[in-house]
């Protein structure tokens, strides 16, 4: 955990956009976010989605129209071998994410000449990439062990290619984690232990020099992640925040010792955006709060340890309806800032 960081209800999105052309999606993310983002583009290309886009470069890997699948056969083992010689280097340049897989990230970097204060990227998480993936079987290749740590150290060389990029930008970076899947841990869906999610998660957060967060988009085992060595815990509050109310306790330890909570409080759906207004999203945000707020947490701490996101990615919505999750993103963060910082 780094040292308390100041936030102060910046606002930034999560991951993925509905825009097709790169240029504008990073035209709108610079004008509209405090906090700016390179855009995931599914809509553009299958090998933009967030499973896809960090494949190219692992042993064995078969992409298909956007769906994954390890091949143990062929020439595997020498590319595993070589991986793991990679890995015992820390070799990441080897692991680059080509245009080809991110547009929006090559295009984000003509932002240099603005001198962002700091940037966010973020990158598939172990276990939702390990699940999402299959082998020959059709059963997610997390389950095999040697792959599940291959997976884990993947990740950490991609996390590692992608943070050093994003320096050249600014010497501030935000990574976040996405891990979808982790709303089904200890369901009999997913079949993996506490033990194991925190051990693959930290091995990804180890190649993580600069602000590292992880974003889950349903409800989960808090505890695992408020007690992992992330600065940001981010998650979908318009939807869930009871859920993370149950961890009262955790949330105020995490906060105390300098961590972060983004706030997905603006709806991603536009039948949940159209009855939603500045006063009502700024309610439903000051009650996600409150709980937090009972035993030693002022809310004056708590804003200023907070950043304001889309519950999660805008990649289903249309342009019209894109602008106006941003434009209610820096309205409520002016609002939440001008009562309480």
């Amino acid at each position: 955990m780094s040292n308390k960081i100041k936030f102060n209800c910046m606002t930034t999105g999560i991951g993925s956009m509905p825009n097709t052309d790169a240029r504008e999606a990073c035209d709108i993310i610079r004008k509209h976010l405090s906090l700016p983002f390179w855009p995931q583009l599914p809509g553009r290309s299958p090998l933009e989605n967030m499973y896809a886009q960090y494949s190219e470069g692992f042993p064995g890997i078969k992409v298909n129209n956007g769906s994954l699948t390890i091949d143990t056969s062929g020439n595997f083992d020498y590319e595993l071998e070589q991986f793991y010689y990679d890995y015992s280097e820390n070799k990441f340049d080897s692991y680059a994410v080509t245009p080809d897989y991110a547009a929006g990230l090559y295009a984000f970097l003509d932002i240099a000449n603005t001198h962002p204060a700091m940037v966010k990227g973020q990158i598939t998480g172990p276990i939702s990439w390990g699940l999402a993936v299959t082998d020959e079987q059709g059963r997610g290749v997390l389950y095999d062990e040697l792959l599940a740590e291959t997976i884990a150290r993947f990740l950490r060389l991609k996390a590692m290619w992608q943070e050093n990029l994003l320096r050249t930008l600014s010497r501030t970076t935000v990574l976040f984690v996405d891990e979808p899947y982790l709303a089904s841990m200890g369901s009999a869906f997913v079949a993996i232990s506490n033990e194991q999610v925190k051990t693959m998660l930290e091995e990804v957060l180890s190649g993580i020099q600069g602000i590292k967060g992880i974003h889950c988009c349903g409800s989960t085992d808090w505890s695992v992640l408020l007690d992992s060595s992330i600065d940001i815990l981010s998650f979908d509050t318009y939807s869930y925040a009871d859920s993370l109310s149950t961890y009262v306790s955790n949330v105020e330890s995490f906060i105390k010792r300098g961590g972060t909570i983004a706030w997905g409080v603006v709806p991603n759906d536009e039948d949940g955006l159209a009855g939603e207004t500045l006063s009502t999203l700024f309610d439903r945000l000051g009650e996600a709060m409150a709980p937090y707020t009972y035993s030693g947490v002022s809310f004056k701490e708590l804003v200023s340890q907070s950043i304001i996101t889309p519950s999660c990615s805008l990649s289903s919505l249309s342009n019209d309806a894109m602008v106006r999750v941003l434009e209610l993103l820096t309205s409520l963060s002016e609002k939440v800032r001008g009562k309480y910082t």
